[in-house]
């Protein structure tokens, strides 16, 4: 399978894809500040429902018919340790909301992705054995893949150390402003829990190349750029059961099921119009990924880390837009734009690493 891919590789293209999942992955918590009157586990549960379920499943069905063939003759190890997978990122999906609740847009999704980037990128090839450990280390498209990762993570820290450079700097009044509930200690906790378990995400949707190989083969055979839709739709399963499970928790506890059939005309329809939405943009990054990897060859794990790196660039740039920067330092600004600079470099190194692993 690894030489098919290869053959039909374009690592520019690559890259390009990676980053719009980066800008998905950005932005999709937006449509929530259109939402009104509903509790938290009611939007999010809507939200799951078409982000985790229904758009991947649809896609999955228009573009790999085979879909069900492919599942029935998979490996049941590899499907469970898919769907498990998904689980952990479920858990740690959970409170992804509240790093953003408490760091803000920029600053709560730049050090969750960078966690989940550093665990989600280095470790899922370490898993396929020496042999992929060896090629990391010894080739040389191998080595500049890990140089981009290693440069992707020197970013991450910058921004985060312009995160808390700026969190010296502001008074508490200026951090309210931008960010309502601004708590470092409760983000912080939130952050290495989401970012860790948010990492399983990337060992799933690495962890099914005998599901994708089938996905080749068995008729009507899905074409290459969508082979991984049926990995996907997997790991998206096992966040869904997660989610799904405690938002109904959530409401029978808070007694808020009555949000999704509240007659409140066009509130009801709008609230369910944008949960949906956010759901919409936020599986398309992980579509972008899957699509993104038969581009690499290779060195298609490199993704990832492309992936994370681009929406930290573009949630700091929100974050910028939306204030979250404001009456910062000189030094604390230095600080963020030389992440931000290194997080492009490492998304071109990584692109230099495809070209390398086709040659």
């Amino acid at each position: 399978m690894d030489g098919l891919l290869a053959s039909g590789a374009n690592p520019a293209v690559g890259i390009v894809i990676f980053m719009l999942g980066g800008l998905a992955g950005a932005v999709f918590y937006l449509p929530f500040k259109k939402v009104t009157g509903w509790a938290w586990e009611s939007y999010w549960l809507v939200y799951a429902m078409f982000g985790l379920l229904i758009v991947p499943w649809v896609l999955t069905l228009i573009v790999s018919p085979n879909v069900f063939d492919v599942l029935r003759a998979a490996p049941r190890g590899e499907l469970w340790y898919t769907y498990l997978c998904g689980a952990a990122w479920g858990f740690g999906g959970l409170t992804w909301g509240l790093m953003i609740r408490y760091l803000g847009f920029g600053l709560g999704l730049a050090m969750g992705a960078g966690i989940t980037s550093a665990a989600g990128t280095l470790f899922p090839p370490m898993l396929k054995g020496a042999e992929a450990i060896q090629a990391m280390f010894t080739t040389p498209s191998g080595r500049v893949s890990v140089l981009a990762a290693v440069i992707s993570v020197a970013g991450i820290v910058l921004v985060g150390m312009a995160g808390m450079s700026k969190e010296k700097e502001l008074s508490e009044d200026e951090k309210k402003k931008a960010v309502a509930e601004f708590d470092f200690k409760k983000g912080i906790i939130a952050v290495l829990f989401a970012g860790l378990m948010s990492a399983g995400m990337s060992f799933g949707l690495q962890g099914g190349p005998r599901i994708e190989e089938l996905a080749l083969t068995v008729s009507p055979a899905s074409s290459v750029a969508w082979a991984g839709m049926p990995v996907l739709v997997m790991v998206l399963l096992g966040g869904f059961t997660v989610n799904f499970v405690w938002c109904v928790l959530l409401n029978i506890k808070n007694k808020t099921a009555g949000d999704y059939v509240r007659p409140d005309g066009p509130v009801l329809t709008s609230n369910l119009f944008f949960a949906a939405l956010a759901g919409t943009i936020w599986c398309s990054q992980f579509i972008c990924f899957k699509t993104g990897e038969p581009q690499m060859g290779e060195t298609s794990y490199i993704g990832w880390a492309v992936l994370m790196a681009s929406q930290i660039l573009f949630s700091q740039l929100l974050g910028v837009a939306l204030g979250e920067w404001k009456g910062a330092s000189r030094k604390t600004v230095q600080l963020l734009v030389s992440g931000l600079v290194l997080l492009l470099v490492s998304a071109v190194v990584a692109g230099y690493s495809g070209y390398l692993g086709q040659s």
